[in-house]
Formats: C-alpha cells, sequence, structure tokens
C-alpha cells in the first residue's frame, strides 16, 4: 500500500532567528528535489507566512520547479510565477494540478523578470530565487536565460530585475531574494552582497539578512579533498535578504 503524501508539512514552525539550517528538505505535497538548484519549500514557507496574508498575491519571477507557487496555493495566497524556460513553466503547472482546501488562483507564465507584464504596485510580496551567475545553467540557448551570464554581467541585469521588484511591489511591503557567493581562482566573489546593494539602490531598505545554511551539496567529497589540498573553505551557506519598500 503507497503511503499517503501529507500536504502540509509535520510540526511546522516559523523560524525566530537569522540562521535557517532545513537538514530534511522538506517532502509535502508536489515538492522534491528533481529541479536543479531549487529551494527548500520552508524558505518560501516562512518568507510567505511571516511577510503576507491569506489572499495577498505572491510573485516568483525565477519560478523554477514551482516552489513558491505550491507554497502560495497551500497557504491560501495568490501567486504569479514567472520564467523565462519553458521547461520550468510546464513543470510548475504540474506541481500545482493536486486539490487542497483554499481558493488560490495560480498564474504561471512564460516572461521576463527583467520585463514583467504586472502593473506597477499589484504586487504584496515578492519571494523568489534567481540563478547565481552561471553557476548552473538551466538552459541551452534561451536568449535572456541570466543563468548563462559572468559575474558582472549576471549584476547589469540583475539591477533591472531589482527596479522591477521596486514597480511591481506594494509600498511598504517586502521582497525576498534567496543569493549565494561563488569563488573564481581561489578568491571568493560576494555575490549575495553585491545583489543586496542593487536592490538598495533602486530604493529598497533591507529588513533582514538570514544566512541559509547549505546541506547534501553534490560533489562535496571532491570538493572536500581539494579544499584541503588548495587551502579554501567550502561555501555552506546562502544569504536570504529581506527587502522592504
Amino acid at each position: 500500500m503507497t503511503k499517503k503524501i501529507p500536504l502540509q508539512p509535520e510540526n511546522f514552525e516559523l523560524e525566530t532567528n537569522t540562521v535557517w539550517s532545513f537538514p530534511n528538505r522538506g517532502k509535502w505535497a508536489t515538492h522534491d528535489a528533481k529541479y536543479r538548484g531549487n529551494w527548500s519549500p520552508y524558505i518560501p514557507r516562512n518568507v510567505i507566512l511571516r511577510y503576507s496574508n491569506e489572499g495577498d498575491t505572491i510573485l516568483d519571477q525565477f519560478v523554477g520547479g514551482g516552489t513558491t507557487m505550491v507554497e502560495a496555493k497551500l497557504t491560501n495566497r495568490n501567486a504569479i510565477g514567472v520564467d523565462i524556460n519553458p521547461v520550468a513553466i510546464e513543470l510548475t503547472k504540474k506541481k500545482c494540478e493536486f486539490s487542497c482546501e483554499t481558493n488560490s488562483k495560480i498564474e504561471i507564465v512564460q516572461g521576463d523578470a527583467r520585463y514583467l507584464d504586472i502593473e506597477d504596485e499589484f504586487v504584496d510580496l515578492i519571494c523568489t530565487h534567481p540563478p547565481y551567475a552561471d553557476i548552473i545553467q538551466y538552459s541551452e540557448d534561451i536568449k535572456g536565460d541570466l543563468s548563462h551570464l559572468k559575474i558582472k554581467d549576471f549584476l547589469t541585469e540583475m539591477d533591472k530585475v531589482a527596479q522591477e521588484c521596486y514597480r511591481v511591489l506594494k509600498k511598504d511591503k517586502f521582497c525576498a531574494v534567496l543569493m549565494g557567493d561563488t569563488r573564481k581562482k581561489g578568491m571568493v566573489q560576494p555575490l549575495a552582497f553585491e545583489t543586496m546593494r542593487l536592490f538598495e539602490l533602486v530604493g529598497f531598505k533591507t529588513k533582514e539578512i538570514i544566512i541559509k545554511e547549505q546541506h547534501n551539496c553534490k560533489a562535496t567529497g571532491f570538493w572536500k579533498t581539494n579544499s584541503v589540498k588548495h587551502n579554501f573553505l567550502l561555501l555552506a551557506h546562502e544569504y536570504l535578504f529581506i527587502f522592504k519598500k
């Protein structure tokens, strides 16, 4: 007999400090880790419950594997999911096909995070997990896919993303962005803080900086050996920035 998958996490409690760690990434509803680089559903659940209300409209313009949309539906929020990759769009639509006792309206559309087809100050909360420059490439040849860009060009385009976030978000509402760093030629590239600065420059105020611990990273054995051999520390955290307009 197949075990029935629960729609909600068991014994869920909101995070109360600025270090988040989810060794068990969460497998309720339609969540899984099959979409490379997707975030634990505990992250959008915490953000959505803390920074929005039932009936609000959530935006994730890098919708990827659909985690944010699933959480919006489970928590009775409306949501708009955008991605430049049609594979992500189809996957997210399938992820949201389950039935639950909410009245959420979930809209999934192909589009560009730099040029959103959304009116000014329409969104109640932005909750998104962009690519980290070219660490993971999510398509082969889609024009406008930011995951193909080196750091300098990536940040140029993320400035446009930040401007769009500010435009579509209502005043006094929140924008949550998860971003990690990378390492080039042995030196840390502070991609996260560079991104944070872009959001501040378009007008956002930084309410929280959350350190999110990473677990189950692929190739850890290989990199662990090399970290000792070449004397560098493994990057085992990301930053979740909570901005306020």
